[in-house]
């Protein structure tokens, strides 16, 4: 099969998305994926329902009943969407990963973009993650107003290099995520940790789109005290990471 979109892209891909009560955006987005993706790169899907309540697990058995390539895997309750990656990841088949948050409001047709940066910087060693940067967000003055703090200031300690880092769209090497320190909220801090690998990070700009289906299960208040204790844990584990050179 011949993928023209990304010709430089070396591997396979598996596309994550982590969904708790998405059951109304379920159908369009494993649609939008396989369009975007379809015929342009080896890929599979993974979906990961984290404890959902409402009749996502219903909308996904229908969608894998389309969809060959859809893999589903049920969490029995919610554990977050860093343990429903985690449990993508170490289900996944292909040696990159893709992740898009399940609310429709990343668009798939990004992915191909990152993918083509993954393959430009298949030529410098050391790239293991592409993030994507919603430089246009379709949210509410106040959530915009927090992340802009929030990227400022995790920026400034952390030097992640990174300016959105809450951008649920990535692309990344999959050997490496498996080797990072794992804890909840991790992929909030993935740009840091892995950098703190001695990987080399960069960022795309992507599309995003109003939320039209469910309701966000975050705000600005279980964000802003989590985020900051966690903070503190990547700086320690940053500080306490080193990297030998080896004489010949």
């Amino acid at each position: 099969m011949s993928f023209a979109a990304t010709p430089d892209f070396a591997g396979q891909v598996t596309v994550v998305v982590p969904v708790k009560n998405e059951a109304d955006n379920i159908a369009q987005l494993v649609q939008e994926i396989h369009t975007a993706l379809e015929g342009r790169t080896d890929f599979e899907l993974i979906y990961v329902d984290d404890g959902s309540t409402d009749a996502t697990p219903q909308r996904l058995a229908e969608a894998r009943a389309r969809f060959p390539r859809l893999r589903v895997l049920h969490h029995r309750r919610s554990c977050g969407q860093s343990t429903a990656l985690a449990t993508a990841a170490r289900a996944a088949r292909h040696p990159w990963i893709a992740t898009l948050d399940g609310d429709c409001q990343n668009d798939p047709a990004d992915i191909p973009a990152l993918l083509a940066a993954v393959s430009a910087g298949r030529r410098t060693p050391g790239l293991e993650l592409v993030a994507g940067w919603r430089n246009k967000r379709h949210d509410s003055s106040l959530r915009k107003l927090s992340s802009k703090v929030a990227n400022g200031v995790r920026g400034g300690l952390l030097g992640d290099r990174t300016p959105d880092t809450g951008c649920g769209l990535k692309v990344f090497s999959r050997d490496l995520y498996l080797r990072l320190p794992f804890f909840d909220h991790q992929h909030r801090f993935l740009p840091a940790l892995f950098l703190r690998q001695g990987a080399q990070v960069v960022s795309v700009p992507v599309n995003h789109r109003p939320r039209t289906q469910g309701r966000s299960k975050y705000g600005v208040h279980n964000r802003l005290w989590v985020g900051i204790v966690d903070l503190f844990g990547v700086m320690w584990l940053q500080r306490r990471m080193t990297h030998p050179v080896l004489e010949e």
